[in-house]
């Protein structure tokens, strides 16, 4: 499916250890459970600061969620998706800059600021309020959900 790039020193700790170190692919293959995404099938390796993700998921939407739960980790500065999926998209990501909110965002990919919501869900359960995101986080953008 591809690479995709993700701010290393932004994200959430997880794990033992060193906040600059990044987690191991089982401590992200764990975080995934807990997210109850539908990623049994998948499987997370770490190679460095880039996560390679494996596996087999049932639809785009999983994916993509999948992409952003690991991605937005702390350590991790690069994704790589080796995940088949039933008729692939190319995903829509927005990296998050200070001044950003879902409103803006929404305006800017969804023609209304007012469809925010449609972010805040398409990014849950790993956004738990619209307005708590951070500058660096990278945020899923739903197309045709």
């Amino acid at each position: 499916m591809g690479f995709f790039d993700f701010v290393k020193s932004a994200g959430r700790a997880i794990g033992i250890g060193k906040e600059d170190t990044p987690p191991s692919g089982d401590e992200l293959k764990a975080d995934l459970e807990i997210h109850k995404l539908g990623t049994e099938d998948v499987k997370v390796e770490v190679k460095g600061d880039t996560a390679v993700i494996t596996g087999n998921v049932a639809d785009q939407s999983i994916l993509e969620k999948t992409i952003v739960a690991v991605g937005n980790t702390l350590g991790i500065a690069r994704g790589e998706s080796k995940v088949e999926v039933p008729n692939p998209k190319e995903p829509v990501f927005h990296t998050v800059v200070k001044g950003d909110t879902l409103w803006a965002i929404s305006a800017k990919y969804l023609g209304n600021g007012a469809k925010y919501k449609i972010i805040f869900e398409a990014n849950r359960p790993m956004l738990t309020h619209p307005d708590k995101i951070y500058p660096g986080q990278v945020l899923r953008i739903p197309q045709d959900d």
